[in-house]
């Protein structure tokens, strides 16, 4: 599996709840030590730079993550929230964010990881309420479970990313019109 996190849901959150990579089967889990998560809060643009995670910020983190994709899911379904997963992803947002701070060269924001976590809780309460729920969007590819905003030109976008997913279910699908096409008869 590719261990480099991947940004293309169009929301902090989507993506953060993205890193369970094929829930409904294989279900592989990008965060498998503190420093991934490390890695995804940076990655992300989140912030700039965090202080190191310990086990149980990586344990919060995949229990907040796991919250978000319930209330994503109830959202784009358009069935009721479930009330733990609200009460997790409400008190993470509670926390005190990461505050940015202006040096010499530009702007910087150090986190830890709990500000981190309130940062990424806070975008999903902000989608989750906002004018974005009607693009949210299950990927097309069977084994994939990320969802995202789709933003394309009447909503027609059938995969979280070409590189990801598409290019790999139109290779597929490419490889099984060849294996049933007629052969052309030769004279």
């Amino acid at each position: 599996m590719n261990l480099d996190h991947v940004f293309v849901c169009g929301n902090p959150a989507l993506d953060f709840a993205a890193t369970l990579q094929a829930r409904r089967s294989v279900r592989f889990e990008m965060w498998a030590t503190p420093d991934r998560l490390d890695a995804w809060y940076v990655e992300s643009g989140i912030v700039d730079a965090v202080s190191p995670a310990r086990e149980a910020d990586v344990e919060q983190a995949k229990a907040v993550r796991e919250a978000i994709y319930q209330l994503v899911t109830a959202r784009r379904l358009g069935e009721a929230y479930d009330g733990t997963a609200l009460t997790l992803v409400n008190d993470a947002a509670r926390m005190p964010p990461a505050v940015p701070q202006l040096t010499p060269a530009g702007r910087w924001t150090q986190a830890t990881p709990d500000e981190a976590l309130s940062m990424v809780a806070r975008h999903a309460v902000e989608l989750l309420s906002g004018p974005d729920v009607p693009l949210l969007k299950e990927c097309g590819n069977p084994e994939c479970t990320r969802v995202y905003l789709d933003r394309s030109r009447g909503m027609r976008r059938q995969w979280c990313g070409m590189d990801s997913c598409g290019n790999r279910i139109k290779a597929a699908a490419y490889r099984a019109r060849k294996k049933t096409a007629p052969v052309a008869a030769s004279d």
